[in-house]
């Protein structure tokens, strides 16, 4: 579009009476624009994308290429571009009218023709022109800053990961699940070793979201870290901790947060709780629960001398567990507005027959609740087991790799049914079991990718019964998706079983991932020469498996499929 009135405007004028072009010429050049002729769709088209024009004066009914067609090209090749088009017609049935519309036409002239009324027309576009124009530089610089922050955050935010690092999280007796809103978010979970052995851990929920939330986080992590790593006490690290934060968080941000001590060797936990929801106390041996609530206000809230370190001694014995948890679990709302809330949390453990599921089972309910509903706060829970012991006087790094050392060889069984199937996505459990191993971490976007497509394979061509082919065509693609949905809700019978055998260090080692279905098989033989063809819609999960992988190879009918994963010299992970 000219920038300056006094330019005037590119005016594309396509109609095939000549004297009506003529006409249409002279009004327009004697309101000051510049006019294009053309006789037909044919060298509208090529005008148009040679000039560049402002605004068309297109009539509807043309040899070669009518107006409707141009119209439909203009508009699906003006990209970001505001061209309005002003149909010329003599047509004046209400139907052919809105036919122009519904082609891309903006508003219509009809014979014979205006000069007062097409004047106005132009210059009533030539002002929308001038506002998208203004739209679009906004809207482009809207989006520079907006990329410029989320950069800024990454950068930031690989500082913080650098500060606040995953100390002790690696270990084998903790298990834990954070789920930001965003780049930066509130909550943080830390642990790490006492000088004694003992392990702490302390889970952090910083009033609001994002960058402002997690500033805090810096303080409390290095404050933290460092005090744990001398020998403080819990109690000595709170009550530093809300003398740091009250120091330096404005009114009304305060961190709610849980500590807690474990001694592997007395068998005893030492919590300290501020403000958030109530932990569970889980004894494996009789399969209670024992809720230990909140004592004390949140961290940066009280001053030094009304700040109260009090904590609760509670006895363990193996294999008990300590659950604690961010409030967005308990606050999670489903579609309907619906919180979670703590009766449901409450019938997770009434319902678990296993201790080893709680976990899976707490962050599976909270999964299914919600649904595709966007959570609206950081979820974030962790589990703590106790255990024999872990190695006297070692610091965080060599704890994690003794911790890495004695899960060198192992195997673990996942199976998953309808209801589960249905609700759920089963990758991040997986994820998760085969990330507390450092050796795989490197690997973890390999992993995910083959674990992906394996599953995807399993539900859609086994337990669904989908017929991979329907992919052929963009059609059949949308259709299967379509057919795929349904089959989903419609599920009640079926299961997909996932079997990981590890062995290795890491340094490296090999990973056999087996995963059966329940469907009825197929022609593998055919269905690997099939995806060999890159250039189609299906077929190209094997392909892309069989590049990752050492090796691909089904089993029985094809209903089970086994792939082997390896590595070699991937390099410790230093732990800062």
């Amino acid at each position: 579009m000219n920038q300056e009135a006094e330019s005037g405007l590119k005016i594309l004028i396509a109609d095939d009476s000549n004297s009506d072009r003529i006409l249409l010429k002279a009004i327009v050049q004697n309101q000051g624009h510049q006019p294009l002729l053309a006789a037909d769709g044919l060298e509208a088209v090529a005008l148009f994308q040679q000039e560049k024009p402002d605004i068309i004066l297109l009539d509807a009914l043309m040899p070669n290429m009518d107006g409707f067609d141009t119209a439909r090209f203009v508009k699906a090749n003006s990209g970001d571009d505001f061209v309005p088009i002003i149909f010329l017609t003599s047509l004046n049935e209400a139907d052919s009218l809105a036919r122009c519309l519904e082609a891309g036409g903006d508003d219509f002239l009809t014979k014979p023709y205006n000069s007062v009324i097409l004047k106005a027309k132009i210059n009533a576009f030539w002002r929308m022109l001038k506002m998208h124009v203004t739209l679009q530089a906004q809207r482009d610089q809207i989006a520079e800053n907006n990329m410029r922050l989320i950069n800024e955050q990454e950068v930031a935010k690989r500082t913080f990961d650098k500060i606040a690092h995953e100390g002790a999280l690696h270990l084998s007796n903790i298990q834990y699940q954070m789920s930001p809103l965003a780049v930066f978010n509130g909550d943080v979970l830390l642990a790490a070793l006492r000088p004694n052995g003992n392990l702490c851990v302390l889970l952090g929920d910083f009033t609001g979201h994002g960058l402002a939330a997690a500033i805090g986080a810096m303080p409390l992590s290095q404050t933290f870290y460092s005090m744990v790593a001398k020998g403080f006490t819990v109690k000595d690290v709170v009550y530093e901790l809300n003398l740091k934060l009250k120091d330096i968080l404005p009114v009304g941000v305060f961190c709610c947060a849980t500590m807690i001590d474990v001694d592997f060797s007395g068998k005893s936990l030492e919590i300290w709780c501020g403000g958030m929801p109530e932990n569970y106390f889980y004894e494996a041996e009789t399969g209670q629960k024992k809720a230990i609530a909140s004592q004390h206000l949140a961290l940066g809230i009280l001053s030094a001398e009304k700040f109260k370190a009090t904590t609760h001694i509670q006895m363990m014995q193996n294999g008990d567990r300590f659950f604690m948890w961010s409030d967005g679990i308990i606050e999670a709302e489903n579609a309907a507005g619906e919180m979670y809330g703590e009766s449901r949390l409450e019938q997770v453990f009434i319902d678990n027959g296993d201790a080893v599921d709680l976990f899976a089972d707490v962050n599976t309910s909270v999964a299914n609740f919600i649904g595709a509903t966007e959570p609206s706060d950081d979820i974030s829970i962790a589990e703590i087991m106790m255990v024999d012991h872990i190695e006297k006087h070692d610091s965080p790094h060599k704890a994690v790799k003794n911790a890495a050392m004695a899960a060198m060889d192992w195997c673990y069984s996942y199976e998953i049914r309808p209801q589960t199937i249905r609700n759920s996505d089963p990758m991040p459990i997986l994820q998760k079991v085969l990330m507390d191993i450092p050796g795989l971490r490197p690997r973890s976007g390999e992993l995910f990718t083959v674990l992906s497509e394996l599953y995807a394979n399993a539900l859609e061509h086994g337990v669904l019964k989908l017929d991979s082919s329907m992919k052929k065509t963009p059609q059949g693609f949308t259709d299967f998706y379509q057919q795929r949905a349904v089959r989903l809700e419609e599920l009640n019978e079926g299961f997909i079983r996932f079997d990981l055998d590890y062995r290795g260090d890491d340094q490296q080692g090999e990973l056999l991932m087996r995963v059966t279905d329940s469907g009825d098989g197929f022609d593998f033989a055919s269905h690997r020469q099939k995806s060999s063809d890159k250039n189609c819609y299906s077929g190209r999960g094997l392909h892309l498996i069989s590049s990752i992988c050492k090796s691909v190879s089904y089993i029985g009918v094809g209903n089970q499929v086994e792939v082997v994963f390896d590595w070699h010299n991937v390099p410790n992970e230093d732990v800062n």
